[in-house]
């Protein structure tokens, strides 16, 4: 692997690592999903990274990213889609109040 690679595979695994750190930690669902949001760019800059600059470089990784782009953004909508219904029925957006799948 060349000194090119690195610093796009340290950023994509930093990226990855604080969106981590805020999914397990954060209680607001909306950080959650923003969390959720930042661990899949930090995979797709590791996707392109090898893409561009691998052992043998070739259009998959971008292909596959641009798949995992549109995965995200469906993801997103449905999950504010999901907070909306929830927030409108409990008022709040803390996680550790949803544990329930009945309403009160």
């Amino acid at each position: 692997m060349s000194d090119i690679i690195t610093p796009y595979l340290t950023l994509g695994a930093i990226l990855f690592c604080i969106g981590l750190y805020g999914a397990l930690t954060k209680k607001n669902a909306v950080i959650v999903l923003l969390s959720i949001e930042l661990m899949l760019n930090g995979v797709n800059l590791n996707l392109l990274a090898f893409s561009k600059m691998g052992v043998n470089p070739s259009a998959t990784g971008q292909m596959f990213s641009l798949f995992s782009i549109a995965v995200a953004a469906a993801e997103a909508a449905i999950g504010i889609a999901l907070l909306i219904a929830l927030f409108r029925g409990r008022t709040t957006v803390d996680v550790t109040e949803m544990d329930e799948m009945k309403e009160r």
